[in-house]
């Protein structure tokens, strides 16, 4: 009996104070028409001269610039020195072998390159080579490497020793010895 007479109570409670939700909310939506202070704002905007838009500044046409020194050294990379191999004298010309079919490491700059380690095999030495993504690759003697033709004479525990043919800048190519050193880089 107790109970019956808490929950009509609660029941006849909630409803009550539903209805005076809903009595509070529909006098904030009753109409009201009195916007006499916003149509005086509304009046006065409208009274106010009207602006002008000042044109659009006319503009120089620039001159396109070419940028002629992409094939040149990075300012970003260390100079490299170049130490020419010893060739007899009326030895034969040096040209690179355009007609080879490229290696994967060939369309990596030396500058990208990075010795990681060795591997033997026998009488073999093969060392690998990090690239510029992040993979790595085996190397041995007589394979090339980076964007300069370059071939690599000898592999030991420290260092890769390659011979890069390159521009001579007269519209010949000169031989160029380069290192690549583990963990370091490389070097001129």
């Amino acid at each position: 009996m107790l109970s019956e007479s808490l929950s009509a109570w609660s029941g006849s409670l909630f409803r009550g104070l539903g209805l005076l939700f809903f009595a509070v909310l529909a006098s904030g939506c009753s109409s009201n028409d009195d916007f006499s202070d916003l149509q005086a704002f509304m009046d006065e905007v409208d009274a106010r001269p009207k602006g002008t838009i000042e044109p659009l500044p006319s503009f120089e046409q620039v001159e396109p610039f070419a940028y002629n020194a992409s094939g040149l050294r990075s300012p970003f990379e260390p100079p490299v020195v170049v130490r020419v191999p010893d060739r007899p004298d009326g030895g034969p010309e040096v040209t690179p072998n355009f007609n080879r079919v490229k290696q994967y490491l060939e369309q990596f700059a030396i500058s990208s390159l990075s010795m990681v380690g060795t591997l033997s095999q026998g009488s073999a030495m093969y060392a690998l080579i990090k690239d510029g993504e992040g993979g790595v690759h085996r190397v041995q003697a007589g394979d090339y490497i980076g964007t300069d033709h370059g071939r690599i004479q000898t592999i030991d525990e420290t260092e890769i020793e390659l011979v890069e043919i390159v521009p001579n800048g007269t519209g010949g190519w000169v031989e160029r010895l380069r290192t690549v050193s583990l963990g370091l880089g490389n070097r001129g």
